[in-house]
């Protein structure tokens, strides 16, 4: 086993994670509003609300509840999707919003991959993917 080398990559994304918890409480909100905002942005200001849960990794519960306060708050509102599916979709207040406190990540992102060569970026994303592809196999073997 190589423990080390998975103490390593856990640290290491803990510290990814605090970081962007370090940045959500800079511009003052909360994590799980900064990851539900930050879907929608990415997603081109509306998206499915079982996107978010799926790319999150937030319960279901903690999306709504996070999801009725930007609504209360102007910055988002809710259309009917397909069937049963509900789109979350930021008001003009909101895109303004994003622009504070979720663009600014977004910059910082692309300043990071605009620094690594083509070659870099692409085999981040290969390792990357390869483990989650492992871990989704393992989990089910698990559960």
């Amino acid at each position: 086993m190589h423990y080390l080398k998975t103490e390593q990559y856990t640290y290491l994304a803990g510290e990814i994670n605090a970081l962007y918890h370090e940045a959500a409480v800079k511009m003052g909100i909360s994590d799980s509003i900064q990851n539900i905002l930050y879907v929608i942005c990415e997603k081109g200001k509306r998206c499915l609300q079982s996107d978010i849960s799926k790319l999150t990794g937030i319960s279901r519960q903690t999306i709504n509840s996070a999801i009725r306060k930007l609504e209360n708050t102007g910055i988002v509102y809710l259309e009917q999707g397909k069937g049963r599916n509900t789109i979350v979709c930021l008001t003009e207040k909101g895109e303004q919003y994003a622009l504070e406190k979720i663009y600014p990540l977004f910059e910082i992102e692309n300043k990071i991959w605009n620094e690594w060569t083509i070659e870099e970026q692409q085999e981040y994303l290969r390792l990357t993917q390869k483990y989650r592809d492992s871990l989704k196999k393992y989990l089910k073997s698990m559960l």
